[in-house]
């Protein structure tokens, strides 16, 4: 008596759209990586300590720099004070534990970066860090 086998053929395995996927991610990390080292003002020359390190970004941080004159930077434009509390409180409405790195200038006025500070906490932000780097070594 001859029986039928009523197994399935194996299923072969589809290389093309897992390489799909895997170069997808690839091009969406590099994209986010460059668009995190974009906001960074090259006219800011954080101040040196010696703890200060070089960080990597929390999840969602926002950095506003604060060059020498004041002048308040974010996002490669200049914004006011009534400016940027208005994009703080739109930040807050999203996330109410927005982090935010302030970058100010080593030559910068200290009323300058306490102003940016009292303007995050009238929007509602509470969790601001500051941006330092190490000394450079002497030789």
């Amino acid at each position: 008596m001859k029986f039928r086998n009523n197994q399935p053929p194996p299923a072969g395995f589809q290389l093309a759209p897992m390489i799909d996927v895997v170069f997808l991610l690839l091009i969406f990390f590099i994209v986010t990586y460059q668009l995190s080292d974009y906001e960074t003002e090259l006219d800011v020359s954080v101040p040196t300590a010696e703890e200060g390190a070089t960080t990597t970004r929390a999840y969602l941080e926002e950095l506003i720099n604060v060059r020498s004159d004041g002048t308040i930077v974010m996002e490669k434009k200049i914004y006011t004070l009534d400016e940027l509390q208005a994009k703080m409180e739109r930040l807050v409405r999203v996330n109410k534990n927005q982090p935010i790195r302030i970058r100010g200038d080593a030559d910068t006025r200290y009323q300058d970066i306490i102003t940016v500070i009292d303007t995050c906490r009238k929007a509602g932000i509470w969790n601001v860090s500051f941006a330092t780097q190490k000394p450079k070594p002497n030789r």
